[in-house]
């Protein structure tokens, strides 16, 4: 079994963040740069992908729809399932700029794992709905046999960062001093002999007081 996660190409919100005031945070279109950098990785995946067909699950957001739609994988693709639960963590009403920046602080502040916005999540939120996702993953990968070995999941920064906490155990401080991965940046989990491994490790912005490594 093989999972490769992938962040969502650049997007408006990424480049001006008084977007959001504008426009629903699910409905941020990608930048120019963003479809460019999509089909870059398009090609990228295609190379990772000739050993068989993938299952993909994508969140519903329109810039991680519009990114999977220009990796233009085609007949690779087996089966596409939207999946609500690998959306952005909701960060409630962003309308006012100025409450926008008191949120950021507060989250800042008080940790980004246990700080829930004001009308949104906490990223301990975001932490139960992706392993929800994954159980039943598994579960599907185990009841369907024809389901492929390679699952590609779109998703976004945050959201790929608490699937590898789950998936290894990641203590909270270790996940916390992660950096999110760049825009169509890729992991891939690899499962053999009962163990998962990460092929590559985040980037960390600060030392996470553990010392506990990525797997």
């Amino acid at each position: 079994m093989r999972i490769i996660l992938l962040r969502h190409a650049e997007s408006l919100g990424n480049i001006d963040e008084l977007a959001y005031c504008r426009i629903p945070d699910h409905a941020l279109p990608l930048t120019p740069r963003g479809e460019e950098q999509a089909r870059a990785e398009g090609e990228r995946l295609r190379g990772l992908l000739t050993d068989g067909p993938v299952a993909a699950y994508v969140s519903p957001y329109t810039r991680t729809t519009r990114t999977f739609e220009l990796l233009g994988l085609g007949p690779i693709v087996e089966r596409m399932v939207p999946e609500p639960r690998l959306r952005e963590q909701d960060w409630g009403n962003l309308q006012d700029p100025v409450e926008q920046e008191i949120q950021k602080q507060k989250r800042h502040e008080f940790g980004h794992f246990f700080y829930r916005l004001a009308h949104g999540e906490s990223g301990a939120d975001v932490d139960d709905r992706v392993a929800s996702f994954l159980n039943e993953l598994e579960q599907r990968v185990e009841a369907d046999p024809t389901h492929p070995d390679t699952a590609l999941v779109v998703t976004h920064g945050l959201t790929m960062r608490l699937l590898c906490r789950r998936m290894f155990s990641w203590t909270i401080d270790l996940f916390e001093s992660l950096s999110n991965p760049e825009h169509c940046a890729h992991r891939i989990l690899t499962y053999d002999r009962g163990t998962w491994s990460l092929d590559r490790p985040f980037a960390q912005w600060r030392d996470s007081p553990d010392k506990t490594t990525q797997v």
